[in-house]
């Protein structure tokens, strides 16, 4: 059955209390966090219960940062659902990070969520993981308080790659870096982005590329540039295309946004809910002097990614 997305816990049914729990920001859901849930349904399955993800919107850095955010989002929260479904979980609880959750000690937090509305059966988390006001709870504590409360909890130790820690700070910095290679490698599979196509200035069309523009509902985005992309959900396979991320300069832009030049592709794709696989990229977002530079380099942009996807065999 697919994962239940429940919205606080005043939306929770009766049987969705008793399963195994394991909880977290999860963004963009990389190999430590791929590897608590297997653990959360394998366990939950030995049991013979559900498995419950607990995550939380907005991040705790967006509501503490206000209007001054500068750490942007690797997911959305339904790009977030969406990995976090693909793992296999049962049920995903997103509870509202507001005043009442931020003030939140962390024993209350045990004894009110894990255990009052959620009658947790066993609770996984991470070995460094830390919850509550100040972030004052950690393993050990939530451990006794589990003890004292009557449900198991269990850790899981830190993901290490190349000898250091997998963690979403380290895939924002790859992808800022514009290393994709690297943060595959850490995501377990291609960064990617979700969106609805949706109706835009048509300038693409007027310079000869037109474009499907995806607004991307972040504050920030992890990614700036121009990439070689595969976008699933137009036609019965990926398709090759290029993509921009960001403000377009050159047309004095102020809100960054997706555009994705799908290559010798002509159908009617407004509306459309698309996954944008994020392959290679071209270069950094640049300000021409005028738009037909612009036109030119976009050609040479095309030409580019063309023959990566030729020479990687997809086309």
């Amino acid at each position: 059955m697919p994962a239940k997305l429940i919205r606080s816990t005043y939306n929770l049914q009766p049987e969705q209390q008793g399963g195994v729990v394991t909880m977290g920001n999860f963004d963009g859901v990389h190999l430590g966090h791929q590897q608590l849930v297997a653990a959360t349904v394998k366990k939950a399955k030995l049991l013979n219960t559900f498995s419950l993800v607990i995550t939380f919107e907005p991040h705790a850095f967006e509501y503490f940062a206000g209007d001054n955010v500068v750490v942007p989002r690797l997911t959305r929260l339904r790009e977030k659902f969406t990995l976090l479904a693909a793992c296999g979980v049962d049920n995903i609880l997103v509870l509202p990070f507001n005043h009442k959750l931020a003030a939140m000690s962390a024993s209350d937090f045990v004894t009110k969520i894990l255990f009052n509305s959620l009658r947790s059966a066993c609770v996984i988390v991470g070995d460094d993981f830390r919850f509550g006001r100040e972030r004052s709870g950690d393993f050990d504590f939530l451990k006794d308080k589990g003890k004292r409360l009557g449900f198991m909890v269990e850790s899981l130790p830190t993901v290490r790659i190349d000898d250091e820690r997998v963690s979403s700070t380290r895939v924002r910095k790859a992808l800022a870096a514009g290393d994709l290679a690297l943060a595959k490698h850490l995501l377990g599979h291609s960064y990617s982005m979700l969106g609805r196509v949706t109706h835009g200035d048509q300038r693409g069309r007027i310079l000869g590329f037109p474009t499907a523009n995806i607004y991307l509902h972040r504050k920030l985005t992890p990614i700036r540039g121009v990439y070689a992309v595969l976008i699933h959900g137009v036609a019965d396979r990926s398709w090759p295309g290029v993509a921009n991320v960001g403000v377009r300069p050159t047309v004095d832009g102020t809100r960054t946004i997706l555009e994705v030049h799908l290559l010798n592709f002509n159908q009617e794709i407004y509306g459309h809910y698309i996954q944008i696989e994020f392959c290679e990229k071209l270069r950094d977002e640049a300000r021409y002097s005028s738009l037909d530079l612009l036109k030119q380099q976009i050609a040479r942009d095309v030409e580019v990614a063309r023959n990566y996807f030729i020479n990687h065999g997809v086309i």
